[in-house]
């Protein structure tokens, strides 16, 4: 699904809040969360969007790859993740992978102090019938998570927001 604008908004909000910050979607879709992403950031920083299908992914590759800042990736979540070495202070997970999948690679490539973002977390009416189950067992681990501070926000889509501990 697309972001809606509550959670652009609020992508927009996080981003603006990292100067020279490195950060990382993955599900680009359209184009409409990374859209919001890049209108918090500065000039000095960076996001990378992954994405699996190039359909949605060729429509945000025509409306905003003139912006610098932005490096589309047209490759499956997991095997970006799986060799990704470089930590980001924020990562948006609007697919699969990064929130059901490979969850803790996803985890172990945010900085101290930065963010991960999961959305779609209430009910939505696409939903299979065996996701319910899913949804409410990643909420419940993403709001168990050692070393980051976590919070459910049961508005919108449904986030969670989860912070590094600086201690960690």
């Amino acid at each position: 699904m697309n972001s809606d604008v509550p959670t652009g908004t609020l992508l927009r909000t996080l981003a603006a809040s990292k100067p020279g910050g490195s950060f990382l979607e993955l599900g680009t879709g359209c184009g409409l969360g990374t859209s919001w992403i890049l209108d918090g950031m500065d000039r000095n920083s960076s996001l990378t969007s992954v994405d699996t299908d190039p359909t949605p992914q060729a429509i945000a590759r025509e409306e905003l790859e003139a912006d610098t800042r932005l490096r589309l990736v047209l490759e499956d979540g997991l095997t970006f993740l799986a060799r990704a070495q470089q930590p980001y202070d924020l990562i948006y997970a609007d697919a699969w992978p990064g929130k059901f999948d490979g969850l803790d690679m996803a985890l172990a490539l945010v900085k101290r102090g930065g963010f991960y973002v999961v959305d779609d977390m209430l009910p939505q009416p696409n939903w299979p019938m065996d996701h319910a189950p899913k949804a409410a067992a990643l909420i419940e681990r993403l709001l168990a998570l050692d070393g980051f501070e976590s919070t459910w926000l049961e508005w919108s889509t449904g986030l969670i927001i989860c912070v590094k501990s600086l201690t960690n």
